[in-house]
């Protein structure tokens, strides 16, 4: 087998044992306190070490990545997460709240570390292992590792669901954080000195110096911050509390609107007709579709504002959510590195999931704030307003192949 085609199954494999447990550990949290009888607010404040962590790793983690490896980053987030696992696995119900609450906040903020350490590393070795002249190629294998994560993700919310109605919470920590382990005694097949570079990072070089990472990161912001105000607490809640759906019913339906969105975003390159040699997304490709995106949530809460089956405008506007944001997250994953040189690969890569993760901070938060004030319809004004900045925002992008003109030329 090619060496680089190894390399990319090894970080693949790793990356996605990770996200079937990122993915389960969401899920059981979120449904196990909710039934406890926690708030939106509350459940929200339980994801906000897990959040806040993932913008500091992920600052950092860029320089970790350039100055020991890869593989001490991917590997490293794998075992944070065993741990992490193993943590909560040890939460006692006698304890006081307010110290469950700390405790869980607590393991959450190594999950979180655990979460960006490994995306950071698999996205920077794809850029490593395939050629940057070879555009379409970095689309596609780009494409198919975020789109599989996020699949699995799904996946995850299922397993998670399943395995608290089926083990309870605490064994099903355990059984993750086995299945776990076993991926991270694969790490010593990856090369050790992966994305590491010989030259010493100083602190200012943390902050990216590109203004079409900045502006790109910026846009990321809002576009996740926009996705996380209703996706992550509000929406399950609201199935469960004003639907009253079961644990399994949630889990699948998140699980499967996951996954399908992991496939589009697989498959974005065809679908787009960027699958093409010499044939990638322009700057332009970003703004039409994060301006279409900007319509989704404003057509669900008219709908609901409406007086429509709340559950068919759900079904029907989170397929179309789905699809175009699938189309937006994978076409970003890709101008990250197409922007990107080689030795500012980890760097560039970290500082990019830095503003990913303050978006899903923000979002996450709002999220649950939001919901408990003014429901789902809430929600999902806001998100539409924060779309709209993405969209505003990318249309400051240049384009990658005249950028990398200019930096050939030395101007």
């Amino acid at each position: 087998m090619d060496k680089n085609l190894r390399n990319y199954c090894l970080v693949t494999a790793a990356y996605w044992g990770y996200t079937i447990t990122d993915g389960a550990l969401r899920m059981l949290v979120l449904l196990h306190f909710n039934k406890l009888g926690y708030s939106p607010i509350e459940i929200a404040f339980l994801f906000l070490f897990y959040e806040i962590f993932g913008v500091v790793t992920n600052f950092l983690g860029g320089w970790i990545g350039s100055q020991f490896g890869l593989r001490l980053t991917l590997y490293g987030g794998i075992g944070l997460q065993i741990f992490a696992l193993v943590m909560l696995g040890f939460l006692n119900p006698a304890w006081a709240v307010w110290f469950q609450v700390l405790y869980v906040m607590t393991s959450q903020a190594f999950s979180g570390v655990a979460k960006d350490l490994t995306k950071m590393s698999s996205k920077s070795a794809v850029r490593l292992v395939v050629p940057k002249e070879a555009e379409s190629k970095l689309f596609k294998w780009v494409a198919i590792l975020t789109g599989s994560k996020n699949a699995l993700k799904g996946l995850g919310f299922f397993v998670g669901a399943a395995l608290l109605e089926l083990t309870g919470f605490t064994n099903a920590l355990f059984i993750q954080a086995g299945v776990l382990f076993i991926i991270f005694l694969t790490g010593r097949l990856l090369p050790k000195n992966m994305g590491k570079i010989k030259a010493k990072v100083k602190f200012k070089q943390l902050f990216s110096k590109s203004k079409a990472i900045n502006i790109l990161s910026l846009a990321r912001f809002f576009l996740f911050g926009a996705r996380d105000i209703w996706f992550v607490v509000a929406l399950p809640v609201f199935f469960q509390s004003e639907l009253n759906w079961t644990f399994i019913q949630v889990g699948s339906y998140m699980a499967c609107w996951v996954i399908g969105y992991g496939f589009i975003q697989s498959f974005s390159p065809a679908i787009l007709g960027q699958n093409k040699k010499s044939t990638a997304p322009q700057a332009k490709t970003i703004q039409i579709w994060t301006s279409i995106l900007t319509i989704v949530p404003v057509a669900i809460a008219l709908s609901f504002m409406a007086g429509l089956d709340p559950q068919w405008v759900i079904t029907g506007g989170l397929i179309i959510f789905g699809i175009v944001f699938a189309f937006n997250s994978a076409v970003h994953s890709y101008l990250v590195l197409a922007y990107t040189e080689d030795n500012d690969v980890a760097l560039n890569v970290g500082f990019y999931y830095m503003a990913n993760s303050g978006g899903r901070l923000l979002g996450t938060i709002t999220s649950g704030i939001c919901y408990q004030l003014f429901g789902i319809v809430g929600c999902l004004w806001i998100s539409s307003f924060f779309v709209l900045i993405a969209a505003l925002v990318s249309f400051k992008l240049p384009s990658p192949q005249k950028l990398q003109t200019k930096l050939e030329s030395g101007h």
